[in-house]
């Protein structure tokens, strides 16, 4: 109990009310588990229902009834946040984000640290969607947007034509293995060099697939045009740059973007502890797998300011693939600046600088 100015008596659930509503789910391959919590205006979480459904469209459906019995709209705020699965979270977020509710995919390793960070050490279907309701209701997490359909489309032909390549690299290292072996067999090898030419075959039409879906949609063609600008950046590396970030529509700042394509620097210091420094790696890797051949070609063609960047970098690790690795992240806070702004690429732009610091947005990185 408490009492107000005028002495009156006024009961602890007259002042303690719910603040905001929250439901955590964990999506599997054939299972969706969902929990509700709601967190009041003394910081308290609560559990209030939980719920186990197919993922299925059926099963999507009731578990959109059981948040829509369960939450009474207009009380408080309800927010639902999942992590990014594999593709499985993808037709529930998308189902959930159509019927108006405020959406946040979060990675799973976020989620994990979270879970222990709260001293959850065992971990269950049960225990996740728990963590993931308390997350949703504790933070204000990013709102998820999801990618147009061809967007998507897009996204696939590119993801498709990477793992092409990696089959045809590793069909030739079988075939050279073979073909340098004790014995041979043109029978095998004959084989080998069939799949060869049919995946040869089939990454040249997804190739084209990929310039079609560009040149279908006026305005992507003109960004893709934009990011080309720079010497070394063809078609497939802004496609898949564009592709994997829904258009930059995930970001507000170039720190963000660097967060999720796993360029984010991590320290190891303590004390008098100085420990090697270097990228998270906890991200997009088909982001730096795109990018490697870029930033390879921006050095080789000495496009500045990537090849000073690695001038500078190289002779101060004496590591060449650490020179690359930054020409990367400058590559694409480049890309996304190119993007936003829709500008072509200037190699001789300079930024406004009071002494040695920039004022506008970084398109070179400290290191």
């Amino acid at each position: 109990m408490t009492v107000d100015r005028n002495f009156k008596f006024i009961s602890m659930e007259t002042i303690v009310k719910i603040i905001k509503w929250s439901v955590g789910i964990d999506v599997g391959a054939k299972s969706v588990r969902c929990c509700l919590s709601s967190i009041n205006s003394s910081q308290s979480v609560k559990v209030k229902a939980s719920r186990k459904v197919n993922n299925t469209a059926a099963g999507l459906q009731e578990l959109l009834l059981w948040i829509q019995k369960h939450y009474k709209e207009g009380e408080a705020p309800l927010s639902i946040a999942m992590e990014a699965t594999g593709v499985y979270y993808e037709r529930c977020a998308l189902l959930l984000q159509k019927e108006g509710f405020r959406v946040s995919v979060v990675l799973p390793t976020k989620a994990k640290r979270y879970l222990q960070a709260i001293g959850l050490k065992s971990k269950n279907d049960k225990i996740d969607a728990e963590g993931l309701a308390r997350m949703g209701a504790e933070q204000q997490l990013a709102e998820w947007s999801a990618a147009s359909a061809q967007m998507y489309g897009l996204r696939l032909l590119t993801r498709q034509h990477e793992d092409l390549q990696k089959s045809i690299t590793s069909f030739n290292n079988q075939l050279h293995a073979i073909s340098h072996g004790m014995y041979r067999f043109e029978d095998i090898e004959k084989t080998y060099q069939q799949t060869l030419s049919a995946l040869t075959q089939l990454l040249k039409q997804v190739e084209d697939a990929i310039s079609e879906s560009v040149k279908a949609n006026e305005v992507l063609k003109q960004k893709v045009e934009l990011l080309c600008s720079i010497k070394g950046v063809g078609e497939l590396t802004a496609a898949t740059i564009i592709a994997e970030t829904n258009g930059f529509a995930l970001f507000e700042n170039q720190k963000q973007l660097e967060s999720f394509s796993g360029y984010d620097v991590i320290e190891n210091q303590s004390g008098d502890h100085v420990g090697r420094t270097k990228i998270s790696k906890k991200g997009n890797s088909h982001i730096r797998r795109i990018l490697h051949m870029a930033a390879l070609n921006a050095v080789t063609y000495k496009v500045k300011p990537f090849v000073d960047l690695y001038e500078r970098v190289y002779p101060k690790t004496n590591i060449k693939m650490k020179g690359y690795v930054a020409v990367q992240r400058k590559l694409l806070v480049m890309l996304y600046t190119l993007y936003k702004k829709n500008e072509k690429f200037d190699p001789g732009y300079k930024p406004k600088t009071i002494g040695e610091k920039e004022l506008e947005p970084s398109f070179g990185l400290a290191l």
